[in-house]
């Protein structure tokens, strides 16, 4: 089942999208303002800056909500895994049980008896 949705590499891959993002948004360095320029250019240069850094910051929630859903899918096909073991067990352990063995012995015996 986890092969058949690719959990491995989705997850991986949006995990390296994370970490781009995160590093590009790392990079991104504030303005400084500059006291010989008008304060009408620095607010320019801010707001070019919380733009960016707006941009990037989106982008980081888009991956992490997809990355999260991979995850979702993932943690769903194990439990899908998991009880379908259960239901093997049970299963098996019903062909095993002893409780079974002798009442088909005592079926037997009734039979053999009339």
């Amino acid at each position: 089942m986890l092969t058949k949705i690719g959990a491995g590499e989705i997850i991986y891959g949006l995990r390296k999208k994370i970490q781009d993002v995160q590093f590009e948004l790392d990079q991104l360095r504030g303005p400084s303002n500059i006291p010989e320029l008008i304060d009408s250019a620095n607010l320019l240069r801010l707001n070019e800056y919380l733009s960016k850094t707006n941009s990037k910051k989106t982008e980081l929630i888009c991956a992490y909500e997809q990355y999260s859903m991979a995850l979702e899918e993932l943690l769903e096909t194990v439990f899908d895994i998991q009880n379908d073991l259960k239901d093997i067990l049970k299963e098996q352990s019903s062909m095993i049980n002893p409780k079974s063995k002798k009442s088909q012995k005592t079926k037997k015996t009734k039979n053999i008896k009339k």
